[in-house]
């Protein structure tokens, strides 16, 4: 088993407490504190001790992903750790996203890569022939947008607003109260003239301010996308979404063609080990609007708060349909044993461990690969286990 050395990606929108006090750092840390990395995403992948050197864990998987990974994850899902495991501190709200499915990130790539676009150009839209599920645990309360909002209770939020600006993109919905009906509003939203799009944001930020009684947390929202994105058209497309609070431990899964935007709080993330996103607003990077159309799901439901599903006395696990990842929560009080399910990292987010014979304080992580079969837990403390998702039946069979 080997202790992590992870990367703090300093974005932005990050937090400049949440990481470091996590990790046992001062705080305020000198400056933003996006996410740690915990993984073998080439970006930005773990280090590890082995023999005496300091590696990259996607160097040493690439060595022997058989060992690491186990025959069976090779098989099924590839010669590379098929998850990537964070912990995403917001202080800020991130940009409106929404991520594609494997058979369009897979034609996505081909496409871009037979054009000649290099990876690295801003108007890249896929880095990677992957998908990117992921799901988000919240370790403190957390406020996310997520999914289209139920149509009569948008229609509902925008009679309450009266804007008269908004009354033309507006007009697909109330003609056609479904899917292809909220198709169209958002494009026409997505796609109006400069000139159109800034006073409808203006219209949209002071009809929120003098509006009461219904929709608060909407409303308020609008104020604080306007005062970080000024005229941009998400703090408007942001209305179709359903607000979502998270309390501790609950979570959300974010299938392909969901829009969303974590606003604000602390959780550990997991997902497919992709860098794939589609961006619909509130950032400054590239907005591919027909491309985000496309991948975008217009007729799913807001996505159920997941609670977790008890295994036994001490760990729950987030059931998603994933195969690349799956994540539990397990509480250490006393000696556990747990065998593998393939490739695993552990990451304390309270109190401190014993993985085998390895110490481990909050904050900490350990890679175990695959053919440690098993191993301890001891402790006291809060420990998020990620694995791959693959049934048992498929585990045994390599």
């Amino acid at each position: 088993m080997d202790p992590l050395a992870c990367t703090v990606m300093p974005y932005p929108w990050g937090s400049r407490t949440a990481i470091a006090a996590l990790t046992g750092r001062p705080t305020p840390s000198p400056g933003p504190e996006a996410e740690l990395w915990m993984g073998a995403h080439p970006v930005a992948p773990s280090l590890v001790e082995r023999d005496g050197a300091r590696a990259s864990l996607d160097a040493i998987i690439a060595r022997a992903p058989a060992r690491e990974l186990g025959d069976d994850v090779v098989r099924e899902l590839g010669p590379r750790l098929p998850f990537l495991l964070k912990v995403l501190a917001a202080a800020e709200p991130l940009s409106l996203q929404a991520h594609p499915t494997l058979e369009r990130a897979r034609a996505g790539f081909a496409d871009e890569e037979a054009r000649g676009v290099p990876l690295a150009a801003p108007s890249r839209n896929y880095k990677d022939p992957s998908h990117k599920p992921e799901l988000l645990c919240a370790l403190g309360p957390f406020a996310a947008l997520s999914g289209f909002r139920r149509v009569d209770e948008t229609l509902r939020l925008f009679d309450a607003l009266a804007i008269p600006e908004l009354a033309p993109s507006l007009a697909p919905l109330r003609a056609s109260r479904d899917a292809a009906g909220l198709a169209a509003t958002f494009e026409a939203l997505m796609t109006m003239p400069d000139d159109l799009r800034r006073r409808a944001v203006e219209a949209t930020v002071a009809a929120a301010a003098r509006t009461s009684g219904a929709f608060p947390r909407e409303r308020a929202l609008v104020g604080r996308l306007a005062a970080l994105y000024p005229d941009d058209v998400g703090v408007v497309s942001a209305l179709l979404l359903e607000l979502v609070h998270l309390e501790p431990g609950e979570a959300i899964y974010l299938g392909a063609g969901n829009l969303h935007a974590y606003l604000e709080g602390t959780g550990v993330e997991i997902m497919a080990s992709s860098d794939n996103v589609l961006r619909g607003g509130l950032t400054k990077k590239h907005v591919d609007v027909p491309e985000l159309i496309r991948v975008l799901d217009f007729g799913a439901a807001p996505p159920a708060v997941l609670r977790p599903r008890a295994l036994d006395d001490h760990e729950a696990v987030y059931d998603t349909p994933a195969l690349e990842f799956r994540l539990s929560r397990i509480r250490v009080d006393r000696s556990l044993t747990r065998a593998t399910r393939g490739p695993e990292i552990l990451l304390v987010t309270e109190g401190a461990a014993r993985v085998g014979g390895l110490a481990v304080a909050q904050g900490g992580s350990v890679f175990v690969p695959a053919d440690t079969k098993s191993y301890t837990l001891a402790g006291d403390a809060t420990v998020f286990r990620a694995t791959p998702n693959l049934s048992t039946a498929a585990l045994a069979s390599g």
